[in-house]
């Protein structure tokens, strides 16, 4: 038999003790110190040793539980499973697998796929909990049966709201309240009575589920025709093409995560696709032209990615408060190309690809002699498209502008020091645990 482990972290439900099996139990029986939530604590009054309410600063509390357990038996409390979007894996990682037991209790998701009667062994699972609902619609494109753990801030109204905004209405939803506990409720919405609902109580899980059974998630990669973004034409009437953008989205190597720098957005069109390929990630859509703004973001809605933001100025000015990218890409420069890409390598993470597209001779040879000078080699490819077009009754082939795409890739050296990422923004890179339901 294994040597019992310093500090044991017991999950439950909103049952409380009801839901401890007689291992968790006598878990609870033995410590010496127990640390929870104070909703948690509340469960357990006849509890004569020392208690630890985890509020504040966690880093904080962790730091006293690895110390009390030197010398004490110490036990977690948390909501479900603590490994599933809760405490468990801080714990485990600050103390060492090998001094912590986890014993977990049925996790609210489980309780409310139970409820409702849906199998979730085909579902994806998406916390807002402590983050910010940025990306959320993103996410949601490609899935067709979401549980998602919510919080105060973002309850499924808003979320639901946030949805519809973005035009996607085809879900049926079920919001899932205090599960397994006297106040429990269970209710079946349409996405538009939910976005209207005003009496939900702060701990829920929502289920969302496709409401058309034909329903097909979106193509994996996008090869949108320049007529998806041409409800209101820029004024130079410029758009990527679509095998442009494919190539040089492709070239930047992005990763779900991936933050991304579009300059010179116009349309919108690279910032719409490159962020759903980065559904985890954010896309900078830089423009300087106010129309060409407004157009961006009209776009932006209409293609129901809710993780671009559209930044109206010129770069590089525009580019000093943004976070560092992993990938930038220049469609203009209004005649500061040079300057662009000195910043645009400055802050690319290392690693990070730079790609951009020149049209004009001068451009070419701009870009060309700037990238030399920082000691890089890219990939240059000049790409001439023919698209079949009609003639009568034949067909004939129409040649598109050529045009010259350069990529290039940060070297790992150290380079300038980044500004720190805006508040709203760090959610997307090791956000915080959500405890499930709590």
């Amino acid at each position: 038999m294994s040597a019992r482990r310093a500090v044991t972290v017991v999950g439950l439900g909103d049952d409380g003790c009801a839901s401890l099996s007689s291992r968790a139990a006598s878990a609870v029986a033995r410590a010496e110190v127990l640390v929870g939530g104070e909703r948690h604590l509340e469960f357990f009054p006849q509890f004569r040793g020392e208690k630890i309410a985890l509020k504040g600063g966690l880093s904080a509390v962790l730091e006293r539980v690895e110390r009390l357990s030197a010398e004490h038996n110490v036990c977690i409390l948390a909501s479900g499973d603590p490994l599933f979007f809760g405490i468990g894996a801080l714990v485990v990682k600050k103390l060492g697998a090998e001094h912590v037991e986890i014993l977990p209790s049925l996790s609210s998701v489980q309780w409310a796929f139970a409820r409702t009667g849906i199998a979730w062994d085909d579902a994806a699972f998406v916390s807002v909990h402590g983050r910010s609902p940025e990306g959320f619609a993103t996410r949601l494109r490609r899935l067709s049966k979401v549980a998602v753990l919510t919080d105060r801030e973002n309850g499924p109204a808003r979320l639901a709201a946030r949805l519809l905004e973005h035009g996607d209405a085809g879900w049926r939803a079920w919001v899932c309240e205090r599960l397994a506990g006297a106040g429990e409720r269970v209710r079946a919405f349409e996405l538009d009575a939910l976005a209207a609902c005003d009496d939900i109580g702060p701990l829920n899980v929502l289920l969302l589920l496709r409401s058309d059974p034909a329903w097909r998630p979106p193509p994996q990669i996008p090869y949108l025709h320049e007529d998806a973004f041409a409800k209101r034409m820029p004024k130079n009437g410029l758009i990527t093409k679509r095998e442009v953008r494919t190539l040089s989205i492709a070239a930047m190597a992005l990763r779900p995560d991936a933050v991304v720098w579009d300059i010179g957005a116009g349309s919108g069109s690279v910032s719409i696709e490159a962020a759903m390929l980065c559904p985890l990630g954010r896309v900078y859509a830089v423009e300087v032209d106010p129309e060409g703004v407004e157009i961006c973001r009209d776009n932006v809605r209409a293609h129901g990615v809710d993780n671009v933001r559209v930044v109206a100025g010129r770069a590089p000015e525009a580019l000093a408060a943004l976070e560092a990218p992993d990938a930038v890409f220049v469609g203009g420069s209004k005649g500061s190309m040079e300057e662009i890409l000195a910043t645009a390598l400055d802050r690319l993470r290392p690693g990070g690809r730079l790609v951009v597209n020149a049209i004009t001779l001068e451009n070419v040879a701009e870009t060309y002699r700037a990238l030399r000078a920082r000691g890089l080699d890219p990939e240059v490819t000049l790409l001439s498209v023919s698209r079949g077009v009609p003639l009568a009754r034949y067909t004939r082939y129409e040649a598109l502008n050529p045009i010259h795409i350069f990529a290039a890739t940060r070297p790992a050296e150290a380079g300038a020091a980044d500004p720190p990422a805006p508040p709203e923004a760090k959610g997307a890179r090791g956000a915080k645990p959500s405890p499930e339901a709590s």
